[in-house]
């Protein structure tokens, strides 16, 4: 049976050979240890036209595989694509930075954000030159009140959106849960007491991935505790803590990124 490569390790560098006629369709075939991220990075596409021109449904992808890097005028309308981009119900602010090649920062400058707190729907300026148009709507423009539930449910702090420089990156299979869960005693398999603080930045791990008294920053979240295990939580797998029962089911199931710190 083919390994799904859902860890993120160090890239080897990319044979480019005998050089193509600009037209040409590119490609890779992936190595031991890549992953749709580093591919998409090495050579300057995003993750989504890759799994666009491959018909992709997840981030898994295997030694072997011969992956189509897009259409060669991929990277030349990159630099023409479209300046703003319309929020959908699962982003995040770290995400939409990956998925347009700028930093978190850089999005919360461009559009006046003073947390990373996003809701469906809202349009952000993703090219620099978007961005004085933007700023200068948001001056003129009466601010909307939003019925639609937060994408992200974390604090406000910038921190929790930015990864950090260094750890062991991963993509998993995230779900989430509450301290007054269906069978949850509110004691964690470490000896945290979620339950007298819910807030607290915990995550179930598979003790064999990532052992248990890690940190670990986690994508749209922030950095956690691996404090718990869980029946279910085997393999690339994690499972984060939530406050309420209405944040753990809008959270869902989610493919996202994590870094473990220690």
């Amino acid at each position: 049976m083919k390994k799904p490569l859902l860890t993120l390790t160090a890239l080897a560098g990319l044979s480019l050979g005998v050089a193509a006629p600009a037209s040409a369709a590119s490609t890779h075939t992936v190595q031991s240890g890549d992953t749709l991220y580093r591919i998409a990075v090495n050579n300057n596409v995003s993750v989504n036209d890759i799994k666009q021109a491959n018909g992709l449904n997840s981030n898994m992808i295997y030694p072997n595989q011969v992956l189509k890097l897009g259409k060669a005028e991929a990277k030349s309308q990159a630099s023409t694509a479209s300046k703003t981009y319309t929020v959908k119900s699962g982003d995040t602010l770290y995400r939409i930075a990956l998925n347009h090649g700028v930093s978190v920062n850089q999005l919360m400058t461009w559009n006046g954000l003073n947390s990373d707190l996003i809701f469906p729907g809202q349009e952000f300026a993703v090219k620099g030159a978007a961005a004085a148009s933007v700023a200068n709507d948001a001056k003129t423009t009466t601010p909307k009140t939003s019925t639609s539930a937060p994408v992200t449910k974390t604090a406000s702090s910038t921190t929790q959106t930015q990864a950090p420089a260094s750890g062991q990156t991963m993509t998993v299979e995230a779900t989430a849960y509450t301290p007054y869960c269906a069978g949850c005693s509110g004691i964690t398999a470490t000896g945290i007491d979620v339950r007298s603080n819910p807030n607290q930045k915990v995550i179930a791990v598979d003790p064999s991935v990532i052992p248990l008294g890690s940190k670990v920053w986690v994508e749209g979240y922030g950095e956690a505790i691996a404090g718990d295990t869980g029946g279910a939580i085997k393999g690339n797998k994690i499972d984060i803590l939530m406050p309420t029962q209405e944040q753990a089911l809008a959270f869902g199931r989610q493919s996202i990124t994590i870094k473990v710190l220690n």
